[in-house]
């Protein structure tokens, strides 16, 4: 029982030292959210009206921006393990698929949190003053945590399901197209009426109004649950579709 998350562990550590010999890789994934965060606030800010700072909006959804680039370096490093060879070495080893997938989402899910503090420690900089309580931070931290977690291993089928690094990075697109029809930078009602029904209902926007209502401490209603809901679905699905890919590609 206990080798599985020793290997896990063992193969995230690898993953993160691959990730440090690509600065230029973990430069973008670091700072292009920041950048894109701070377009939107000194850029457009002024001119869209959110009933609050707009930075204070924009927040979330940079958040989870940042997971979408991050996902997206976590297929392309899954399909150049498959290309490469090294899995049939990691097998002929006894490591079986989930390990090696689960690396990869462990060190997925740590690059998103070092990526996450960095957005919020800017957005603290320029004017982002969130207003929840010890609680509220744990929470939004953990609704976070859940949806990086799904998407990663979300991204760990596509890498398996491309026949390229470059195919796997096109596949990953969705994921960080997803927070623009959403709540994440402009309210739903601003957009196009034939857009509402898919921006309401599209995964991300009850994560964003989550965490916009647990970091500004404000009722949150049903949002969490909902959010929770499409984490958990995602998860689901994504762990099952990797384990049949993973036989498929290692038969």
């Amino acid at each position: 029982m206990t080798a599985l998350p020793v290997s896990a562990l063992a193969l995230a550590g690898r993953s993160l030292r691959i990730s440090s010999r690509r600065p230029d890789a973990l430069i973008t994934a670091l700072m292009l959210p920041v950048m894109l965060m701070l377009i939107f606030v000194y850029f457009f800010g002024g001119a869209i009206d959110t009933g609050t700072r707009y930075v204070t909006y924009v927040v979330p959804g940079a958040m989870l921006l940042c997971a979408g680039f991050g996902a997206a370096s976590t297929a392309v490093s899954v399909a150049e393990d498959m290309k490469s060879g090294v899995v049939d070495r990691f097998r002929s080893l006894d490591i079986g698929g989930v390990p090696i997938l689960a690396g990869h989402v462990t060190a997925s899910v740590l690059r998103n949190l070092l990526s996450t503090t960095l957005v919020l420690a800017v957005a603290l900089a320029i004017g982002f003053r969130p207003q929840a309580g010890p609680a509220g931070f744990l929470a939004a931290a953990a609704l976070l945590v859940a949806y990086v977690t799904a998407i990663s291993w979300l991204a760990a089928a596509l890498g398996l399901a491309a026949d390229s690094p470059e195919a796997a990075g096109g596949f990953t697109f969705l994921m960080m197209f997803l927070p623009y029809p959403s709540s994440a930078f402009v309210p739903i009602d601003t957009m196009p009426g034939w857009l509402h029904g898919f921006a309401e209902h599209q995964p991300l926007t009850p994560v964003i109004e989550s965490l916009r209502a647990l970091l500004l401490d404000r009722p949150a209603d049903g949002a969490p649950w909902t959010a929770l809901a499409w984490c958990a679905g995602i998860l689901a699905a994504a762990v099952g579709l990797t384990s049949a890919l993973f036989r498929r590609r290692t038969r």
